[in-house]
């Protein structure tokens, strides 16, 4: 068997196609999963059980749940409702939608490490609650969890190639599909994995970077 750099020529135009759906699910993914895991894990603080109960639920089975039987449900189930969303959008409600039960998990890690001391501090200032979420408590959370929530990022980019099922040509999906046309396998899928390792790598220096910033 040899490498044929005619095949990766080929195959760089899809590529690039699938790297940018990749990168946008990731993206698009990432920042719905941040946004509802914190929903969730204010939710799970809140005094009434009638409100703690539901959460505790809803996140409890969708992190229990597969997120391929999640996709599957998500688009050919809905449309039988009456929710009909693109593939993409569909795949991007999925993987956020999942990922928000294992981000809320760190948010909740991230508050109760705050010290008590901040809490009752707030208080003798008579801060509002409101206030002290958003000035006092939220800012350390956030500053502690921000490496969980890296690692996230990074597992939910290699989760990306699950989009494939519900028909979204992201980087294995046009790899897949080039090599049946051309009965080429071992190129696209040796540029995909690279690609992988790379995006995976740049990920990973942009949160030290971040993670560094906010220490300071």
């Amino acid at each position: 068997m040899t490498w044929d750099w005619s095949a990766v020529s080929d195959f760089m135009p899809q590529f690039w196609k699938g790297l940018l759906v990749t990168l946008q699910a990731l993206a698009l993914g990432s920042l719905i999963s941040f946004a509802l895991g914190l929903v969730w894990a204010l939710l799970m603080r809140a005094p009434s059980r009638f409100v703690r109960w539901p959460v505790g639920v809803v996140t409890e089975f969708v992190r229990n749940t597969p997120l391929l039987v999640q996709l599957f449900f998500l688009f050919y189930v809905l449309p039988e409702w009456g929710v009909t969303l693109s593939a993409l959008a569909t795949g991007v409600i999925g993987i956020g939608l999942h990922y928000s039960t294992y981000t809320m998990q760190v948010y909740r890690a991230g508050i109760e490490a705050v010290p008590v001391g901040q809490w009752e501090a707030a208080t003798a200032l008579n801060l509002p609650r409101v206030r002290t979420w958003q000035v006092v408590i939220l800012p350390q959370a956030i500053r502690r969890v921000v490496p969980a929530l890296g690692n996230y990022v990074i597992a939910m980019l290699k989760d990306t190639p699950m989009l494939m099922v519900i028909t979204v040509l992201e980087m294995l999906g046009e790899a897949r599909l080039f090599a049946q046309q051309h009965f080429q396998f071992t190129e696209p899928l040796t540029v995909i994995g690279v690609a992988f390792i790379v995006i995976s790598y740049l990920a990973s220096l942009l949160l030290r970077s971040l993670e560094r910033r906010l220490v300071r």
